[in-house]
């Protein structure tokens, strides 16, 4: 059990077959000719290993959710008979449902036969499931496919045919309501860990390494210069390439849709981040001593010998040898730099990668062209692991945040925002008494006397936790208002009204659609449903504040923190607008009458995706948060408006909202 641990490569396999399940079943199709005009479309569903799939039922009275394939015939196709399973499934008397089930396990296939009235024809399938394990089951899942008959034929769709293959191309281009600044802060971010790398105790020993590598060189000074800038464009590539090539075929094979498909389920899903919170904390218990995670020996020990070889092939292997034998303390920054990424649009995550890869290669590049300067470096020693081991607090500190995500997008709560603050400064405290030396780890050494260099960031970390401590009581702390959960969240806030949010002021329909899970900031009433808003703005003849948040957005709370709390923008907001926040990733599940069908034919069911596709059909925007005034003709008043935190801005795009709207009204 010790070397599995020790042992990186098997976490990686668990948490990718863990996200490869989370992500469903695999489904593939394809068409085979029978005689005459008729075909058979089979559908081939693998299930992932260690689950298990229903069969098609049906089950009453408490059954589990079998799984339901709907084909629907576009023009010149007509289904010849019912769905059949070509597989047989294993079937059981289960103790739990009272009753006789089947499951598949492993890969099994599905056939529909069709038979064609015209050359070609298009038909679509409908598929839901759920998969389950001996302990547990996954939400279920559902998906649309477009099938060709006969294979390969290119159809049209009929006017009017919900089966069209492309609702995208009625929608405007996509936009970046996150904004400018958002981008610059992850990069800034990756720099900071970048450098910080180097200062850990799997890193820095390398640099004698790089040195007398270099210091054996021949060729001269420009041969020399050549070589080290070689050996730092080496790591970069080793760390940018891989996660480039993974999204661009992720975007070749799937297209835009399928890229931001997957973005928005690593933010929003459940499941990806609880295992982004527990490698957070697995690499946290690393950092503090609790076991190593290292590559394979083998792998390291067989790049490590051709690094002595002559040329690029050598100084590329060197820098190889470099990555796999720092991995262990790289991998859980390299793993803070990606997730925090995978929110942002498809250049995110290649970004920031090559950002954290420039700093953290810069020093050995520099040491390279200079190894004199190596003299002026300080030896390693037990510093290198106390630098880990504060890197282990702020692991602990940061993947508080995507637990907090799923708690607030599934409404557990579980994390509140005076439980999360209580844990930051628990773990910031403990920081503060481990750097004066009051706590000390299995491989630490012994500290004679405190530096001033210890002090001074105990000194910093001892005002961090002062300034958190007025949160407990609900004080706003706009400086972390990215990663603390809302203020709607907390129990208690001192000299504020901690009852119930009333319904909206002489609405005369009483407490607003998911107003018992929902809820504005500071104070403020409105809707969280755009007809009821429409409705009730009508009446009181004012413009409609269209919020599109998400409860994962961190810009979405940063804005709420530091611009809506302006006292002018407050004002304006709460006088002159009917408020309506749209929630693009709330899990919440509607009731059937509130389902509705996108133009694919594809039945969206939960709140966050209902809201989702308005923002995306209706404004071309896929991200948050993403502001639209909207005038009593259903159209925006002034051009929408995204992340930007100037507050004088956002004022005077509120007051030109406003002037528009009394325009059109005296028109």
């Amino acid at each position: 059990m010790q070397k599995l641990i020790r042992n990186l490569m098997p976490l990686f396999a668990v948490l990718i077959a863990a996200m490869a399940s989370a992500q469903g079943v695999s489904w593939q199709s394809k068409v085979e000719p029978l005689e005459g005009n008729a075909y058979r479309i089979v559908l081939e569903a693998t299930v992932p290993s260690g689950y298990h799939m229903y069969d098609l039922g049906p089950y009453e009275g408490g059954g589990p959710n079998p799984t339901v394939i709907t084909f629907t015939p576009g023009e010149g196709a007509v289904l010849d008979g019912e769905v059949e399973p070509l597989d047989p499934p294993h079937r059981y008397h289960d103790n739990v449902y009272g009753m006789e089930i089947g499951t598949y396990e492993g890969t099994v296939r599905f056939a529909q036969k069709v038979t064609l009235t015209a050359p070609q024809a298009l038909v679509t399938a409908q598929l839901e499931w759920m998969i389950c394990d001996d302990t547990s089951c996954m939400p279920p899942e559902d998906l649309e496919l477009q099938i060709a008959v006969p294979e390969g034929a290119k159809v049209a769709p009929a006017a009017g045919d919900q089966a069209e293959v492309a609702p995208a191309a009625e929608t405007p281009a996509t936009k970046d309501a996150a904004g400018k600044g958002s981008i610059w802060a992850l990069i800034i971010e990756a720099i900071l860990w970048g450098f910080a790398a180097l200062l850990t105790p799997c890193v820095f020993p390398m640099v004698p390494m790089t040195v007398s590598y270099f210091l054996k060189g021949e060729g001269g000074a420009a041969m020399g210069r050549l070589r080290a800038t070689l050996y730092g464009l080496f790591i970069v590539l080793l760390y940018t390439v891989p996660i480039a090539v993974i999204i661009i075929i992720t975007r070749i094979v799937g297209g835009d849709a399928v890229t931001a498909d997957i973005f928005n389920w690593l933010a929003t899903h459940w499941l990806p981040n609880i295992i982004f919170f527990l490698v957070f904390m697995i690499f946290a218990a690393s950092f503090f001593g609790a076991f190593e995670i290292t590559m394979p020996s083998w792998m390291v020990n067989k790049t490590d010998s051709k690094a002595d070889t002559k040329g690029l092939s050598g100084i590329f292997f060197l820098a190889l040898t470099l990555v796999l034998v720092s991995f262990s303390c790289t991998g859980p920054i390299v793993g803070s730099v990606l997730i925090k990424s995978t929110s942002g649009e498809f250049w995110t995550p290649i970004l920031t990668m090559l950002a954290f890869s420039v700093a953290f290669a810069l020093p050995f590049t520099l040491f390279a062209l200079f190894p004199s300067v190596l003299k002026k470096m300080p030896k390693s020693g037990g510093w290198l692991n106390s630098v880990k081991v504060v890197l282990g607090f702020v692991e602990v500190a940061l993947g508080l945040k995507f637990l907090s995500v799923a708690d607030q997008t599934y409404h557990w709560g579980i994390l509140d925002r005076e439980i999360y603050l209580a844990i930051w400064i628990v773990v910031f405290t403990l920081m503060g008494l481990y750097l004066l030396g009051k706590i000390k780890f299995a491989h630490d050494s012994d500290v004679p006397y405190l530096g001033v260099g210890r002090l001074a960031l105990a000194i910093i970390v001892f005002s961090f936790v002062v300034y958190l401590i007025p949160g407990m009581w609900g004080a706003p702390l706009k400086g972390l208002s990215g990663y603390l959960p809302p203020l709607t969240s907390q129990d208690f806030v001192l000299g504020a009204n901690t009852a119930a949010v009333p319904a909206v002021s002489q609405s005369g329909i009483g407490k607003p659609k998911y107003s018992d899970f929902l809820h504005l900031p500071h104070g403020l009433e409105g809707f969280f449903d755009l007809k009821e808003a429409e409705a009730y703005a009508a009446k009181v003849r004012k413009p409609i504040f269209i919020d599109f948040t998400g409860h994962g957005c961190v810009n979405c709370r940063e804005m709420e923190a530091r611009v809506w709390s302006d006292p002018q923008v407050l004002d304006i907001l709460r006088n002159d607008y009917v408020i309506c926040a749209l929630y693009a990733d709330d899990k919440k599940e509607l009731p059937e009458d509130e389902w509705i069908t996108t133009d694919a034919g594809k039945v969206l069911k939960s709140l966050g995706k209902i809201n989702s596709y308005y923002a995306l059909k209706t404004y071309g925007v896929n991200a948050q948060p993403y502001y639209v005034l909207q005038g009593a003709d259903g159209q925006p008043l002034v051009e929408p408006r995204g992340y930007d935190l100037d507050v004088a801005a956002f004022v005077q795009f509120l007051r030109s909202g406003v002037e528009a709207y009394h325009n059109a009204d005296r028109q």
